[in-house]
């Protein structure tokens, strides 16, 4: 098979799809890598070295799109990629499809396979190609937090660790899952003191025997959130329900509640925010203020650290792109329910229930159109 990395054009987008070790396990296994210019040189990787490891480098991502039967990206295509994108061409890559109509309107137009890092599942309902970038979002949230808290950026002023004498900063976490619990810890590690809500009293358990004696637990109920983001400095939004919108945990009446100079970091606003006021920013501009409270909702988190996300997300994403390869498309996900679970949109139809009933739109079982 032809494959093919573009580099990624979002905003302040510095990771690729793929390492220079990755493309050489794809040529020992006899497929063509198409990498564009530069494609990683965000994240630290020249085209020299993927030029060693025998992948052909491209001038433009036209040519990239042109002559690759298997797109991989780490973001969802944006507009002036819609087009170059071919019918039966497979795109694998984070699509994040519920929060954007636009983006799946035009996904359905161009008639490719969407497979989405984000929906593809284990048995035990675990999101192999979620959780790389989730680890590192979540570390990286209570970090901007407490950066946005000095008063210099617009926050309260509070050292989240505090010092002898001093109280620490508290940090509430909204979800117990993976950006959840790595967000508990480093939160943690800086000395605040940290609340975890969920909905799922089992994980409470677990996270209540595994985190620190600074870290506590309570059921994420909308009596519980509305109580305790009143003494929160810092909210992390880490909420997410596969391939779907996420709900509105906080919503517009409760910020005049929450302190001056509060930060809310919304890490789940790839799926559309758990905070009503949410939207997304950018690297270049990562925050605005609604009654006060400092919102950072930027949506690439991960694109900040790019040498160590392009590494996590290769590790996680070449066993499943190797099997595309190798079988096919079709074949690759009839043998793995994991890729299965990940079809978003075949040849004009939209293939993930949770994002056709995001917009109302008609959702195709994909077994029939295999």
């Amino acid at each position: 098979m032809i494959v093919g990395v573009p580099k990624e054009i979002k905003a302040n987008e510095n990771r690729v799809a793929i390492t220079p070790g990755g493309v050489e396990m794809f040529v020992r296994r006899g497929h063509t890598v198409l990498i564009e210019s530069s494609a990683g040189v965000g994240s630290g990787f020249s085209d020299e070295q993927y030029a060693a490891a025998g992948a052909a480098i491209v001038a433009s991502a036209a040519e990239v799109y042109a002559g690759a039967e298997m797109i991989l990206k780490v973001k969802e295509p944006i507009a002036s990629e819609y087009s170059l994108i071919r019918p039966g061409q497979v795109v694998f890559t984070y699509f994040h499809a519920a929060a954007s109509r636009e983006l799946t309107e035009a996904m359905i137009q161009s008639r490719c396979i969407g497979i989405a890092y984000e929906t593809v599942q284990k048995a035990d309902g675990s999101l192999p190609l979620l959780i790389p970038m989730s680890e590192v979002a979540g570390r990286m949230a209570p970090q901007n937090g407490a950066k946005y808290l000095e008063r210099t950026m617009g926050g309260r002023g509070v050292l989240l660790g505090g010092v002898p004498g001093t109280q620490p900063g508290t940090v509430v976490i909204l979800g117990g899952g993976v950006v959840g619990t790595n967000a508990a810890k480093i939160a943690a590690g800086f000395g605040a003191r940290v609340v975890i809500l969920d909905n799922n009293l089992y994980r409470l358990r677990y996270l209540d025997d595994v985190m620190p004696k600074n870290v506590t637990t309570m059921m994420s109920t909308p009596e519980n959130i509305r109580t305790i983001i009143r003494e929160a400095d810092i909210v992390i939004g880490a909420v997410l329900i596969p391939g779907a919108k996420a709900p509105y945990l906080v919503t517009r009446d409760m910020l005049p509640t929450m302190k001056a100079g509060a930060v809310i970091v919304d890490v789940s606003v790839d799926q559309g925010g758990c905070i009503e006021t949410t939207h997304p920013t950018t690297h270049e501009q990562p925050t605005f203020v609604v009654d006060g409270v400092v919102h950072y909702c930027v949506a690439n988190m991960p694109g900040a650290v790019p040498f160590t996300s392009t590494i996590a997300l290769t590790n996680a994403t070449i066993p499943y792109a190797l099997e595309l390869a190798d079988k096919g498309w079709q074949r690759a996900v009839r043998e793995n329910h994991e890729l299965w679970l990940g079809l978003n949109f075949i040849d004009g139809h939209i293939t993930y229930r949770a994002v056709a009933e995001a917009f109302g739109m008609t959702y195709t079982d994909p077994a029939t159109l295999l």
